[in-house]
């Protein structure tokens, strides 16, 4: 199966949110780190959040309703 970026947060703490969000819609998320150094615990770097990519467009749009706003598209 094939994963895509759908959303950048800007910290670790708001990527695992917005993971919980995606996932209480019944969507797999999972998170990617933007660099190496996440293995020294919480980062305060962006991190990816990644789905399988059907989802892709639903992870999004489910996390943009949650939030109130649309989310700018990832490549």
């Amino acid at each position: 199966m094939k994963w895509a970026v759908f959303a950048t947060a800007p910290d670790q703490l708001t990527a695992e949110m917005w993971r919980d969000i995606v996932r209480q819609a019944g969507i797999a998320c999972e998170l990617r780190a933007g660099d190496t150094a996440s293995y020294l615990g919480l980062s305060q770097i962006p991190v990816r959040l990644i789905t399988p990519e059907p989802e892709r467009d639903r992870a999004r749009s489910a996390l943009s309703d949650v939030l109130g706003e649309p989310l700018a598209a990832e490549e």
